[in-house]
């Protein structure tokens, strides 16, 4: 599994998914239009901004709400590398694995780290780090399994790839 490396877009506590992927573009499910529409209820800046390998650092409950896929497909096709959190919405972590989307639990990073900061995340060892503040954090490593449906593009694939 390669590494991310991006800036960061910080968001608070309860980022739910109509935030994520507003309801009313929930008629498509292509993920190119998904993207365009990311995060859009919250930072409207967000879509003309983010760049393939930034990065989402939240506080707590990020994912929360209706349990649509629409929310990290939309995050991933947004050119999103991985999103840290100091929790998830437990149906949001499973969607975002199941689709791809790397997640990672760490307190102490999602309190610390700032918007605008660069952040280097190694997904074998869970090391964060932010490369603006020279600090690092101990995220939570994917286990292995998990690791191959990421690299994989998603669990769909995996389970195809393993046939």
């Amino acid at each position: 599994m390669e590494n991310a490396k991006g800036r960061v877009f910080k968001y608070g506590d309860n980022v739910d998914t109509d935030v994520i992927i507003p309801a009313r573009y929930l008629n498509s499910s292509d993920p190119a239009e998904l993207a365009t529409h990311c995060m859009e209820d919250i930072d409207k800046d967000f879509v003309n901004k983010v760049q393939k390998g930034d990065i989402i650092v939240a506080n707590k409950n990020f994912g929360c709400g209706s349990s649509r896929e629409h929310a990290p497909i939309s995050i991933k096709a947004a050119g999103v590398s991985c999103v840290i959190a100091e929790t998830f919405a437990r149906i949001f972590y499973r969607n975002s694995i199941n689709i791809g989307l790397p997640i990672i639990e760490c307190p102490e990073a999602a309190k610390e780290i700032n918007a605008g900061d660069e952040v280097e995340i190694d997904f074998a060892s869970g090391v964060i780090t932010d490369n603006t503040t020279g600090r690092k954090y101990q995220g939570q490593a994917f286990p292995e399994f998990m690791q191959k449906i990421i690299d994989s593009e998603g669990l769909v694939n995996f389970i195809n790839s393993s046939k």
